[in-house]
């Protein structure tokens, strides 16, 4: 694989691990792997929510997904991913991502 793309970054409450996390890991290693990214999940006090950003290739964060203490599905959470991530696909600083638009794309 060629992780030159960026890469998710994965913060959550350093909490054991829940059903939610256990979902959204899932979805993101999904979704990494067929956009040829690299993954990377970073436990932080204080969170009660489940935030995914986009690390950029210059280092930039971008909030790409936060669970909000819902309850979604693997695939719902997927397809929330993909959506930010085709739109992120566009802007002229993500240009290495317009490659991988096709992967993005979400069925109905």
């Amino acid at each position: 694989m060629n992780y030159n793309n960026g890469k998710f970054m994965v913060y959550t409450s350093d909490a054991p691990t829940t059903n939610r996390l256990r979902v959204i890991r899932a979805a993101v290693s999904n979704v990494a792997n067929s956009l040829k990214l690299e993954t990377e999940f970073s436990p932080r006090r204080k969170l009660l929510s489940i935030y995914v950003y986009y690390r950029s290739e210059a280092g930039d964060e971008i909030p790409i997904y936060c669970d909000w203490g819902k309850s979604w599905s693997e695939k719902d959470v997927s397809r929330a991913i993909r959506s930010m991530m085709f739109v992120l696909s566009f802007h002229p600083n993500h240009s290495s991502l317009r490659a991988t638009r096709e992967e993005m794309c979400i069925s109905a």
